[in-house]
């Protein structure tokens, strides 16, 4: 039994290929990435948040052979996606940043590609077809919670980074208002002291004056 659940594990490892990535999309750029479905009608799953930069936000779209568009948005933090692959080939998937004139993004994604057709467990001897269907079911309940376990592990880090990315935002901020508030108050002070002074030599040559006239 053991065997068969660790063939069976490693057979469902090898059905899928995912691809994960972080990309720092510059301001005013246009990055594509591209992954080839060897397989019509498989599964594309399609994950991408922006951590840092800017408002969060960032245009994406999906395009299939011959420059069908199958998934697009503007402005969106996040998204997770999952479609049908109609057909085979090269399939894009674009970041658009050309909206932010000085923001750059940290944008981290995720394509993973999976056949339709479920992987088949290799029999053991005794064992009934009930037996091995339950395996199988079961199996695929561990895959569905370990997905789960690693969405939220991803959002949980996205919510994490885009917080520390406004407080140390917040912190910068905060010090360059120090250094004006500074700046302006030295600027504030040289200039009293110059009022002052040039009161006091108005006010001495006045005497002066009187003193020659009389």
């Amino acid at each position: 039994m053991r065997f068969a659940l660790l063939a069976g594990l490693v057979s469902l490892a090898s059905s899928v290929s995912a691809t994960a990535l972080t990309y720092r999309l510059e301001a005013n750029e246009k990055a594509c990435f591209y992954t080839n479905i060897e397989q019509a009608n498989a599964k594309v799953a399609f994950y991408f948040a922006v951590q840092s930069g800017g408002s969060f936000d960032v245009d994406y779209s999906v395009t299939a052979p011959g420059g069908k568009i199958v998934l697009d948005g503007t402005k969106e933090r996040q998204g997770d996606h999952v479609f049908t692959a109609q057909s085979h080939g090269e399939y894009s998937f674009c970041f658009n940043n050309e909206m932010s004139t000085f923001a750059e993004k940290m944008v981290d994604f995720e394509i993973a590609v999976e056949n339709e057709s479920r992987a088949q467990l290799p029999s053991r001897q005794g064992a009934t077809p009930e037996q091995t269907s339950n395996l199988e079911e079961s199996i695929y309940k561990l895959s569905a919670q370990v997905s789960t376990i690693s969405r939220n592990q991803k959002y949980f880090r996205t919510r994490e980074n885009r917080n520390f990315s406004t407080v140390r935002s917040t912190e910068r901020r905060i010090f360059n208002f120090s250094v004006i508030e500074g700046l302006m108050m030295v600027s504030m002070a040289a200039l009293q002291v110059f009022v002052v002074r040039f009161f006091f030599q108005g006010a001495r040559k006045g005497r002066e004056g009187n003193v020659g006239n009389v």
